[in-house]
């Protein structure tokens, strides 16, 4: 019988005006960007290590410094969120929405091709492991509400000021 490997994840915390934010990687991709507290925020397991050092988290460093002082954004690390099929599309969809702009739950389940699959839509959002860079902040309510952001409400609204989103 094999036994299973398991991936080491290195992780840092990076202060940001919203809060720590934590950081985690492999050594080619970046796994997570949670907010410290926020809904489904990981706890480090056997396999997270503290980074000294890790290109990959020094680059989403860089973009969130960046993008918290609204500065010319580089390129965004390599992603490798871990989730089902169905919640790496809708993922994938939400970094195709433009800083600055917005879009509701239902639009968005529409573009996927899969209208009746509203619930479906905004329970993949609120599982984004990698807030912010995977922006689902900028996904509304029907009416144009703030409604769920795993890293609170008002986390959500001050990304979207930050961004003059309309």
């Amino acid at each position: 019988m094999l036994a299973k490997v398991m991936l080491t994840i290195h992780y840092q915390d990076m202060d940001s005006p919203l809060g720590t934010i934590r950081l985690a990687a492999s050594e080619t991709a970046l796994l997570g960007c949670y907010f410290t507290g926020q809904k489904y925020f990981p706890a480090a397991e056997a396999n997270w290590e503290k980074a000294e050092s890790s290109p990959v988290i020094e680059s989403a460093k860089a973009w969130l410094t960046c993008y918290f002082q609204q500065q010319s954004l580089p390129p965004l690390p390599e992603f490798d969120p871990q989730g089902t099929d169905f919640q790496r599309l809708v993922w994938n969809a939400l970094g195709r929405i433009p800083l600055g702009n917005t879009t509701t739950y239902g639009e968005l389940a529409a573009n996927l091709g899969r209208p009746e699959a509203v619930r479906a839509v905004a329970a993949a959002i609120g599982r984004n492991p990698i807030s912010v860079m995977i922006p689902c902040h900028r996904v509304l309510g029907k009416n144009g509400s703030l409604t769920g952001y795993a890293g609170g409400l008002d986390r959500k609204a001050a990304l979207l000021k930050l961004e003059n989103a309309h």
